[in-house]
């Protein structure tokens, strides 16, 4: 039988069982790989005690924390199906998700005690655990419940193709999406990255993006654990904290989003808090070549990307540390055994796996390896569409280089087609990321009466003096950009709506996009 998670978890603590397994910033508190088997094997108990079986889900509604961690792999022992649920959901979405999934507990913690109570009694069925003092009335004890449960080895046989977790969609463009993953496949994953992004027992990784995201617990928290190394669990994502934790706990690699990277650099002294740190890994959302650059500048540190999408576990390429200037604004070459083919999109229908591409020219990106979802849950059409033929259709947009690296492009449904000429936003976006006042950009497009479409460009900006005109003015005189690919339209706002993984929410954008346009 082929490992699962529960299994590669049991098999660090015994090699390893006095090394230092995780730290929780917020609650001061750490644990070796013996302690903390120990506390996983309470909590598999507990939830068994509290009828949790085989199959049945366990929602976690939480920050970054040692619990999060922890239920995972209790989970992964007893062949429930762990459901963790992005913290930034209001009420609302959060009750959507908990009626899609319909699990038996939900894990939730102070911060987020107001969108669970105005929903719980919705959910008579559902046990919800609350993991600090002074829990409601509706809520048991998450601790009471893990100190009562014995801490033996539990007995349930878990299959490598059984489901290990739901995880629901960051949702750019709507409803999120519960994407089912196995244990196999997220072993797989965790083996991939181990290879790709060199841990070791030795590594101290800092956890500061979203635990709830594929990208930081699949390509980095539960490698991490595979390889017996250190995890620091980080509650929420703050910059200089960031930095001073980097320095105080000799963290030697981390994952960040490219606007916390962006954050991080910009802060006074940040190279001089930075020293053990040997690898510094990006994904997400892409970076601006600018971005990239000013990063490894000022931080002096080796970057690897990573681009994927949850339905693909995640990592579907990577771009190593050397590739970063020598091919930049590439998301890098297949992750070891997947197969990457650009195809021509099908405004009808899934597009045709042997309607491959000429390197250079831009079509759907589709992929096939082993870390696929085994499908969406309980939404067969949208599953047997994304699957079609046994290929993953990412509804990504790119091109291959001659070299066989792939290029990302864009979403096809963000695709602006103005006089008939295709536009791709993020080379209009990346080029308005190398002005040195503007902080954060976004480009869609927007109904025009002469060309069918043009194009609109949200700002973020570092110096409230800044105008349009200027604007205008740089992407004229800019060499990488046609003429008809220019903004024609601007909007100055404080913030882009991102999800947890970073990435834009451009259909919120699209709903202001026309009355808010200024001309």
């Amino acid at each position: 039988m082929y490992a699962t998670l529960g299994s590669i978890f049991d098999q660090t603590v015994s090699k390893f069982p006095n090394r230092e397994a995780i730290v929780d910033l917020k609650r001061g508190q750490s644990w070796t790989y013996g302690e903390w088997g120990t506390e996983v094997n309470r909590l598999a108990n507990a939830l068994i005690d509290s009828g949790v079986g085989k199959g049945d889900r366990v929602s976690t509604f939480l920050f970054n924390t040692s619990e999060l961690s922890t239920t995972l792999f209790a989970c992964a022992k007893i062949g429930a199906i762990f459901n963790p649920i992005n913290f930034r959901l209001k009420s609302e979405e959060l009750a959507y998700i908990l009626k899609d999934a319909s699990p038996k507990i939900v894990l939730f913690e102070e911060q987020l005690r107001d969108q669970v109570t105005s929903i719980q009694s919705e959910f008579p069925t559902i046990q919800f655990w609350f993991i600090n003092d002074d829990k409601p009335n509706y809520a048991k004890s998450y601790h009471e419940e893990v100190e009562k449960a014995q801490a033996t080895h539990p007995t349930v046989e878990v299959d490598e193709m059984d489901t290990y977790a739901i995880m629901y969609t960051s949702g750019t463009t709507g409803r999120p999406k519960g994407v089912i993953h196995r244990h196999r496949d997220m072993t797989e994953q965790s083996l991939i990255c181990i290879a790709l992004l060199n841990y070791t027992k030795n590594d101290i990784g800092l956890v500061t993006a979203p635990m709830f995201h594929c990208a930081e617990l699949h390509c980095c928290v539960i490698p991490r654990v595979h390889a017996g190394a250190t995890n620091i669990i980080m509650h929420q994502f703050n910059p200089q904290t960031a930095l001073e934790t980097i320095e105080k706990e000799q963290v030697t690699v981390m994952f960040a989003v490219p606007t916390m990277w962006s954050m991080m650099a910009e802060l006074e002294g940040a190279a001089s808090k930075v020293g053990t740190l040997q690898r510094g890994l990006y994904g997400a959302a892409p970076m601006a070549p600018v971005l990239v650059k000013k990063v490894k500048d000022i931080l002096g540190i080796n970057l690897i990307q990573a681009y994927g999408q949850t339905e693909m576990g995640p990592a579907i390429t990577f771009l190593a540390e050397d590739e970063q200037l020598t091919k930049v604004g590439s998301a890098g070459k297949p992750a070891y055994n997947h197969e990457i083919r650009i195809v021509m999109p099908n405004e009808n229908g899934p597009s045709e796996p042997d309607n491959i591409l000429k390197p250079g020219e831009v079509g759907e990106i589709i992929v096939k390896g082993p870390c696929m979802m085994a499908g969406y849950f309980n939404l067969k059409e949208a599953t047997e569409k994304a699957l079609y033929k046994g290929w993953y259709h990412s509804s990504d947009l790119g091109f291959m280089d001659e070299d066989g690296y792939l290029y990302v492009a864009d979403r096809v449904d963000d695709m602006i087609i103005s006089g008939g000429e295709n536009i791709y936003p993020r080379e209009v976006e990346d080029v308005l990321h190398e002005h040195e006042s503007v902080q954060d950009v976004a480009v869609l497009g927007i109904p025009d009466e002469k060309w069918g479409e043009s194009v609109l460009a949200f700002i973020v900006t570092k110096d409230p003096t800044l105008t349009i005109e200027e604007l205008e003015q740089f992407c004229k005189g800019n060499t990488k950009l046609a003429g008809y690919k220019r903004p024609r339209s601007y909007k100055f706002v404080e913030e882009l709506p991102r999800n947890a993984s970073g990435k834009i929410q451009k259909f919120l954008l699209r709903e202001q996009r026309v009355e808010s346009a200024n001309h």
